[in-house]
């Protein structure tokens, strides 16, 4: 019974995040899908890893980033109703994942079995359209990081980063400390620190003890 009740809790905020969804598939996701819940801070996907699910988050919050020399630089977040179009284009190529996706807080997931993934894409256009619509907004937010990184100085990214955060997470106070902020933005821990004062002395945010408020919205 727990579980039917689950499976149509979890159906119903299918049919919101995919409201052209076949009927026909979501008996197919009470069949094969998992419901998953994860605690926060666990890892979902490790780089190099095989990909043998795809998930949608239902609840919650992911950070998808890339490990480069002992820095996980954020690519972006899956939010409520979003998928991982790395993980996605992983299983239909049948190659190692490229990201690392790690849990922000606790996460409800619908993980899309591999092994299913191309067959639903051929049989359920809801499916098809659902990734294509991903794989475009996944697409601008890459021409926005490269935009952020050629045009853009540090102290305008760093804004923009505690923006995404605080938008993300749905809360005008980011509990992070400086260490992990240059970690997603791969920079050092000192150029943080200094750039986070200048946007302090400009009024645009206060600090405190692993905690930064955003007066600018």
């Amino acid at each position: 019974m727990a579980r039917k009740c689950l499976l149509l809790g979890m159906n119903h905020s299918l049919e919101k995040y995919i409201p052209y969804i076949e009927p026909a598939f979501l008996e197919e996701i009470e069949r094969f899908g998992l419901y998953k819940t994860f605690p926060p801070h666990t890892v979902i996907l490790r780089e190099g890893a095989s990909v043998q699910v795809v998930p949608l988050v239902l609840n919650g919050l992911i950070k998808a980033s890339s490990t480069s020399e002992e820095k996980d630089l954020l690519l972006y977040y899956i939010q409520p109703g979003e998928t991982c179009i790395m993980s996605f284009s992983s299983c239909r190529t049948s190659s190692p994942s490229k990201i690392l996706a790690v849990t922000e807080e606790e996460t409800e997931v619908l993980l899309i079995p591999a092994e299913k993934l191309n067959l639903w894409l051929k049989k359920y256009p809801s499916l098809n359209r659902f990734f294509f619509d991903w794989y475009n907004q996944r697409y601008l937010d890459l021409l926005d990081t490269i935009d952020q990184l050629v045009f853009q100085n540090l102290e305008t990214r760093l804004l923009k980063y505690l923006h995404l955060h605080a938008k993300a997470h749905q809360a005008a106070i980011i509990q992070r400390t400086h260490q992990q902020i240059a970690n997603d933005l791969g920079t050092a821990r000192e150029v943080i620190s200094r750039t986070l004062k200048k946007l302090e002395a400009s009024g645009k945010i206060e600090i405190s003890r692993n905690e930064i408020k955003i007066i600018q919205m």
